[in-house]
């Protein structure tokens, strides 16, 4: 998917672009700002999947109090926050770009990592989802507060993956 959307942006490049491509130092210079646009597109994906996820959530808490299992709501409420910070982040997060004046300066291979890293966080949407459905699933039973607990859980990994996303181009912290 990922050498899909770099391919969508290289393509759509207007013809002036193409033949200012030509030019020494251009090339380069266009090759990592279609990996910055890459990069930012893959982490609207990212953000509208993790949206539908949200959904989902909003939806079972809607649920909940319908059926007046009103306990539950604030453990569902604490995964939606967490859900609605991470896409918020995700959509607002810088675009891998490096002005001449600031501190951390992106080069092509790291730009390469921080988008294969967004990349990874694409599967994370897969484990949100399959999380909601055991809360689907457990709806009405004594198993509702673990599969909660679980959606808790996998929620906060989403947040602390982003956080680490920095490392990607910083490395870790000491």
């Amino acid at each position: 998917m990922t050498d899909q959307i770099h391919d969508k942006v290289t393509s759509d490049m207007d013809p002036f672009k193409k033949i200012l491509s030509y030019i020494p130092g251009f090339k380069g210079y266009m090759e990592r700002q279609a990996r910055r646009d890459s990069d930012k597109l893959l982490r609207e994906t990212i953000a509208d999947r993790f949206e539908q996820q949200w959904g989902r959530v909003s939806a079972l808490q809607r649920e909940l109090i319908a059926s007046g299992d009103i306990q539950y709501v604030d453990d569902l409420e604490a995964a939606a926050i967490k859900l609605r910070a991470f896409i918020d982040r995700v959509r607002r997060a810088t675009r891998g770009y490096s002005g001449l004046f600031d501190a951390v300066k992106i080069n092509e291979d790291e730009l390469f990592r921080l988008y294969q890293y967004d990349s990874q966080m694409l599967t994370l949407s897969d484990e949100v989802g399959r999380a909601i459905d055991n809360v689907e699933v457990a709806l009405g039973t004594d198993g509702l507060p673990a599969a909660l607990r679980n959606l808790k859980t996998v929620s906060q990994q989403c947040v602390d993956v982003f956080d680490r996303r920095e490392e990607v181009v910083v490395g870790p912290a000491k």
